[in-house]
């Protein structure tokens, strides 16, 4: 199943906070999008349907092997982009928020040629 952008943003979330804390509630990732507890809990069960979350009996939230391929993908996307505009001499904030805005759109095709303009840019 295709996620939608909303989706791949929650997966990437909670990869984040994984990378932070040992346990990721619910509560942390309305913490950390601002969104309401209510619209929080129906895209984790969005999620956890389609079989990119794993909700344990505690309440922790996990990324199955899905759900992390999708999460580390666009997480990746996310810091080429930002590190890009960054070196083009974008501020922090719009640079972060662009990279949001375009990192799901981005064919596979363009996003391999930023990548590599860029990592080279980076190892000279």
């Amino acid at each position: 199943m295709a996620l939608l952008e909303s989706g791949e943003n929650y997966l990437e979330v909670i990869l984040r906070l994984s990378k932070k804390q040992t346990e990721i509630h619910a509560i942390d990732i309305v913490n950390d999008l601002g969104f309401s507890k209510p619209s929080v809990s129906i895209a984790l069960k969005k999620l956890k349907d389609s079989g990119h979350i794993i909700i344990d009996g505690n309440s922790h939230i996990s990324l199955t092997d899905e759900g992390l391929k999708v999460a580390t993908k666009i997480f990746e996307r996310h810091t080429i982009i930002t590190n890009l505009f960054l070196a083009l001499g974008v501020s922090n904030a719009t640079a972060e928020e662009d990279a949001c805005k375009i990192e799901h759109y981005l064919s596979e095709e363009t996003f391999n040629a930023i990548k590599a303009h860029y990592l080279d840019k980076v190892q000279k």
